[in-house]
């Protein structure tokens, strides 16, 4: 990935905060208050997406997902990997583009489509033994 090479550690930082930043701005709009963050089980694969596993102060865990896709979050009832929360967010999406596919609003099915496109994405990243060498 050569845009990552191409950031600085500063410029990788810098991205990270802006994603948790964003984040926690986007639970804070669904009425979701952050407690902290839970470092160890968050992936990143800057500038492309962050996956973060979140703590709110009711104790709900959730997972936020930001980055060059769509932000949107999970509540998973049981403990997954970040991989596998990868592959919760495609079907989620995939789910909700088909729904948005029958409407007759030009900008629903525009946006059906960039899910089913960042959907697919997600799939790959999930299915990339690679990539989860150390997770």
């Amino acid at each position: 990935m050569t845009d990552k090479q191409e950031m600085t550690a500063e410029q990788q930082q810098a991205w990270l905060r802006e994603q948790y930043q964003k984040s926690t701005k986007y639970l804070a709009s669904k009425g979701l208050v952050t407690e902290s963050v839970a470092d160890t089980e968050s992936r990143y694969l800057i500038p492309l997406m962050a996956v973060w596993k979140i703590n709110l102060l009711d104790k709900t865990k959730v997972w936020v997902i930001s980055g060059d896709l769509p932000t949107d979050h999970l509540v998973l009832e049981q403990d997954e990997p970040a991989r596998n929360v990868l592959r919760h967010f495609s079907f989620k999406w995939q789910v909700q583009a088909d729904s948005l596919l029958q409407s007759s609003d030009p900008e629903q099915v525009k946006y059906a489509k960039l899910l089913i496109s960042k959907a697919e994405g997600l799939y790959q990243l999930y299915d990339k033994d690679e990539l989860w060498q150390q997770a």
